[in-house]
């Protein structure tokens, strides 16, 4: 049996987190305190205060409310819902001390269900004669809107449970009159007291079929039809999450133009470039970046800007190919191309045909690492560089991303917005022409689908 010291009840508006609220404040040693990292407020509507804790003080410091609540004790908990203070949720998230209770609601009724509470300012009720209905319009786009929300947030607590280890409660809104499965609840949270029968304190609001609390029940067909309930439309990406680069990373001697570089992209020109700007030779460049040194780089240069460049996956994969892959410098690749694909990398230089086979082979090669296929897991030269831009954006994503076939002009544009009047003359390095038949372009666009739906890509 699980043993907690304390609980969270991870929500959303209008999921019945109210009535799980007064329901596990009916177990014995079990109070749960509301919403108390609402931004608007602190426990309740219209509560300023709270244990002696003003809104302001929470706000500067949500840990002292937290410590306060887990102070009282028995087991105590709150109520917390994706908008509330993304320093408790994290805190809670990583915490095994914490018991994640997950609550849920089907979307369309969550979604029906706020906009009838908004309409009639009801949002609990106590007293079926107190009760105020209205029918409420349905609008597709603001649907998927709230279930795109929902969805979000419910993949950020499940992955933050993965990825430490734990495991939650996971609770339906129907399951709330279900006096066993609340009992379970409290077994599961180390809880000795039962209960006999649900809380009878606030009662069901609108409890009509959806359509006869719609003003427009015949646009709700054609607007769920729209939706890919089962998420048939996205395609698993198995390439390994990358850590940012920095290291790569290179800064004006003077300028505060810092570069940020997608391996097997245009790099050694770029940096020629840069160092052109001021006078100096590359070396010159700031350079040995980690965090830190990141971070004090750009509170020593207000107004700094940086950059990096796109390059189209084919002629990417061409360049690390000729370079990387012929010359031998990467032997794994060429000992996996050897022993799965039968390539002479000896005799692929002497004619085009054996070079295009071979190039063929490092593409399929490629989506197979990247699709998690190989022992052989990605290096950065021949990763997609949408991971490659995801790891810059752990720190701080590029706030340009400009492409290497629009240097010519984009560079002069970049000069000028950081005050220089001239810039140096772009000079590329010609990595020559890949091949780029039809069953080429195939094998590009498998191995790097992600970078060609995300970038636009065409073919050569």
């Amino acid at each position: 049996m699980a043993c907690f010291e304390s609980f969270v009840v991870l929500a959303e508006m209008r999921t019945g987190s109210n009535l799980l609220e007064t329901t596990l404040n009916a177990f014995p040693g079990v109070t749960c305190h509301g919403e108390l990292f609402n931004p608007a407020f602190i426990n309740k509507p219209k509560t300023e205060e709270y244990l002696g804790i003003t809104f302001v003080e929470r706000e500067a410091d949500p840990f002292t409310l937290l410590a306060a609540i887990r102070a009282q004790g028995g087991l105590t908990g709150f109520r917390l819902f994706h908008d509330h203070d993304a320093r408790i949720h994290a805190h809670v998230l990583a915490d095994p001390a914490c018991a994640k209770i997950v609550l849920t609601r089907n979307p369309l009724e969550s979604y029906v269900s706020r906009k009838i509470a908004a309409g009639t300012g009801q949002w609990k009720l106590h007293n079926v004669a107190q009760l105020k209905t209205a029918q409420v319009a349905f609008d597709s786009a603001e649907f998927e809107e709230h279930l795109t929300t929902l969805q979000t947030a419910q993949l950020a607590i499940l992955r933050a449970l993965q990825t430490t280890g734990q495991s939650a409660f996971f609770i339906g809104y129907d399951d709330l009159n279900d006096v066993d499965v609340l009992n379970g609840l409290a077994r599961w949270l180390g809880v000795e007291g039962r209960i006999d029968a649900p809380s009878r304190k606030l009662k069901k609001q609108n409890p009509e079929p959806i359509e006869a609390k719609l003003t427009n029940p015949e646009a709700l067909a054609p607007g769920l039809a729209r939706l890919d309930r089962f998420d048939l439309g996205r395609t698993p990406n198995f390439e390994p999450r990358r850590a940012p680069m920095l290291p790569a990373c290179h800064a004006g001697a003077q300028t505060p133009l810092l570069f940020m570089p997608l391996r097997g992209a245009p790099e050694d020109e770029v940096l020629q470039w840069l160092a052109a700007l001021d006078g100096v030779p590359p070396g010159a460049l700031k350079s040995g970046f980690n965090a830190a040194r990141l971070r004090d780089w750009k509170r020593a240069n207000p107004g700094f800007r940086s950059f990096t460049v796109l390059r189209h996956p084919l002629r990417r994969a061409w360049s690390a190919f000729e370079g990387r892959i012929l010359s031998g410098e990467v032997k794994p690749v060429c000992e996996h191309l050897v022993r799965l694909y039968g390539i002479d990398l000896a005799e692929a230089p002497r004619s085009p045909e054996n070079k295009r086979a071979a190039f063929l082979a490092y593409l399929r090669f490629v989506r197979a690492s990247l699709s998690g296929q190989t022992g052989l897991q990605p290096w950065p030269f021949w990763a997609s560089q949408a991971a490659l831009l995801d790891g810059f954006g752990q720190i701080a994503p590029p706030d340009y991303l400009l492409r290497e076939e629009e240097l010519v002009s984009d560079l002069p544009w970049l000069a000028a917005r950081i005050g220089h009047t001239a810039s140096p003359r772009w000079q590329p390095v010609d990595t020559g022409a890949p091949p780029a038949d039809t069953e080429i372009q195939n094998a590009a666009r498998d191995a790097y689908w992600r970078d060609y739906e995300q970038f636009g890509f065409t073919e050569l």
